[in-house]
């Protein structure tokens, strides 16, 4: 597994790469985000891992930009989750379902030239499958026995 590349953030804001030895902007570590460069932004005060913070800027100046990824109406329901009981499972289940849609996308590039139905079809049977095995997954890490779990 390679190592992540360490950004130090300084108290004035700034960003400094310490693979380029430079110092960067955001736009840099969305570029970074893009190419799938693992990293690890770190707070030079106290060693804090600030990697979230700085992904959920990138995301803010995203949103704020175009056309936005998220709904009034989907936030909404993200924040719901934070502090309950289902806030663990619901990111993993975010997670898991990303994970899932970015390899969907690679395969549906991978059968272009193929007949669309066919493929279409064989997307629409694995991702019923892959979504029933996260489903029960999800629910059995929640406390939920299904029908095959029951007890006689």
């Amino acid at each position: 597994m390679p190592v992540p590349r360490v950004i130090k953030k300084y108290p004035n804001r700034r960003l400094y790469d310490t693979e380029l030895s430079r110092y960067i902007t955001l736009s840099d570590i969305h570029d970074l985000v893009m190419n799938g460069t693992e990293f690890q932004v770190v707070d030079t005060n106290d060693g804090e891992d600030l990697t979230r913070s700085i992904l959920l800027q990138i995301m803010l100046e995203e949103e704020s930009g175009g056309q936005p990824l998220f709904s009034p109406k989907m936030l909404g329901q993200i924040i719901r989750f934070y502090g309950g009981t289902a806030q663990g499972l619901f990111g993993r289940y975010l997670e898991e379902s990303l994970s899932l849609f970015a390899q969907q996308q690679e395969q549906l590039l991978g059968s272009l030239g193929k007949d669309p139905m066919e493929a279409m079809t064989e997307l629409a049977r694995r991702n019923m499958s892959i979504l029933s095995d996260m489903q029960t997954s999800f629910l059995k890490a929640a406390g939920f026995r299904g029908p095959k779990d029951s007890v006689d």
